[in-house]
């Protein structure tokens, strides 16, 4: 559902007073339940762009006095939403806080990837029901991916009716008419579009921090892999304009951050929705290349859609970084073939070849889901021998668990959980053995780490990434902070590197 729809969705025909009288009370609350259904409908309905986002003058100064509190979960997609969310609230006149206990506006903004995340939101809402209790006027929303779903909608419904609002990822833009309308409404506000083929441009931002920042340069995904919520939670695949791309990260460049990333659901399909044009991720950052600002790089990308021109751009170097995250999920052939990933083994394989003859030093991490319906020990030894042979710097390791209104949610979830978690184990050790063996390599050398802050553990030390986003702890003034620095390695660990600075400017490998 596009602006346009969602108008036409809201007339009502006056004259007809059987209609009028039947579904009258569907109108006491602000209600546009989402459906999974029409979630996974591809049409090919044009992508409307919309560059004329503004606050309506009948919502200046609704913050004025009032504080907003956003907790976020899941992935970098959501916290750059959530940027895009706290800019709106500033431009409305609200405050930022960092406590409940003094917000007016309480947003939970949500990831439905893992079961796990979607209970630790629940659990949220039961604490916060004593907050509401004791103060009436707090608004208590749920946005995100969860809320893109009709099984966590009906729940809340049932559960927790006191939540105020409920909206999506594609109404983001809306969060001044539906913070209005919450204000206004004795019922539930629920907004969430199931199909969405529109691109808003110029939505305020706070960025969270000055060193880093995130730029989405793509919505969605059509992929449906049959484990993923994503496709139905995010909506179609959908790219930004180039000339949009190139200007933000222009005007970040000129603000002074250091290191950006491209963020998409599956961003090197990027331009593969273009009619008017033949433009993709290795043409986006063939142009990027040329701006002035230190690191660029990309997340998360699908093997599938890993091709050989972007592979030629990110062997130029300089600002292309090429530590690359690519998923694999199974080194099985049959597992992957059951995930709809689109590739087998040895396509995965001469990818990751490709990719190594054209950037030897390139650093490689990787997705890995284990237990999937049906795979066999034989099948799980494929993963664990794929790992050996490509030698991932580390990977984010998962235990199945079935997503309702997935394909993979109709499968026989048929591996013990015992079985499953034998096999994260011995995943996780050999991740942790070639993690430790790969950043070993790195004691003696010097490497260019761009300094972030004080270490979370110790304020005396300060913390960064290296160019490979390894995690440098080393003493040095608080200058530094926001600065690329040449530290040389004395001690690895299997997560991290500590290390001390040089003075004098030294070449690194």
């Amino acid at each position: 559902m596009n602006e346009k729809q969602r108008m036409e969705s809201k007339q009502v025909n006056s004259s007809d007073k059987k209609s009028e009288k039947d579904f009258s009370k569907y109108f006491q609350a602000v209600y546009m339940p989402p459906s999974l259904k029409d979630a996974k409908k591809r049409g090919k309905e044009e992508v409307k762009y919309h560059n004329d986002f503004n606050i309506s003058p009948e919502f200046q100064g609704m913050g004025n006095g009032r504080k907003f509190y956003i907790r976020t979960y899941g992935c970098q997609m959501n916290e750059h939403d959530t940027e895009v969310m706290a800019g709106i609230f500033l431009a409305l006149g609200y405050e930022p806080t960092e406590s409940v206990d003094d917000a007016n506006v309480i947003l939970l903004n949500t990831c439905a990837i893992r079961e796990n995340a979607e209970n630790k939101v629940f659990g949220e809402l039961g604490h916060l029901k004593s907050l509401k209790k004791e103060r009436p006027d707090l608004l208590l929303g749920v946005c995100g991916c969860m809320s893109q779903e009709e099984s966590v909608v009906n729940r809340i419904l049932k559960v927790h009716p006191h939540v105020d609002m409920v909206f999506g990822t594609h109404n983001i833009h809306r969060l001044p008419n539906i913070l209005e309308e919450a204000y206004r409404s004795k019922e539930m506000v629920i907004e969430v579009w199931s199909k969405e083929g529109d691109v808003i441009e110029n939505l305020p931002k706070v960025r969270k921090g000055s060193i880093k920042a995130w730029v989405n340069i793509m919505y969605g995904c059509d992929k449906f892999c049959t484990y993923c919520i994503v496709p139905y939670t995010r909506g179609k695949e959908r790219s930004r304009r180039p000339e949009e791309i190139i200007q933000e990260v222009r005007h970040l460049a000129a603000q002074g951050y250091k290191e950006i990333t491209l963020l998409g659901q599956n961003v090197n399909a990027y331009g593969k929705d273009f009619d008017d044009i033949t433009y993709g991720l290795g043409d986006l950052m063939d142009e990027l290349h040329k701006i002035d600002i230190p690191r660029i790089r990309f997340t998360t990308s699908h093997p599938r859609d890993f091709d050989d021109h972007l592979i030629e751009v990110l062997a130029k170097g300089g600002n292309l970084l090429d530590h690359i995250h690519l998923p694999v999920q199974s080194g099985s052939s049959e597992v992957l073939k059951l995930m709809a990933r689109k590739y087998d083994r040895e396509r995965y394989l001469e990818l990751v070849r490709k990719i190594k003859e054209a950037m030897p030093n390139a650093s490689l991490t990787t997705d890995i889901i284990v237990g999937f319906p049906n795979e066999t020990e034989e099948q799980f030894e494929e993963t664990l021998s794929l790992y050996r042979e490509v030698e991932f710097d580390s990977a984010y390791t998962f235990i199945y668990s079935p997503r309702e209104g997935t394909p993979a949610a109709k499968m026989q979830d048929n591996i013990p959980m015992e079985v499953k978690k034998e096999r994260l184990q011995r995943l996780n050790s050999l991740v942790n053995e070639i993690s430790a063996k790969k950043m070993k390599e790195y004691e003696g050398k010097v490497v260019k780490v761009l300094v972030e802050g004080e270490s979370k553990n110790n304020p005396d030390v300060l913390a960064g990434y290296t160019e490979k986003n390894k995690l440098v702890n080393f003493k040095a003034p608080k200058s530094a902070i926001g600065k690329i620095v040449n530290v040389k390695i004395v001690k690895a660990k299997t997560w991290t590197l500590d290390g001390e600075t040089v003075e004098e400017t030294v070449e690194v490998n």
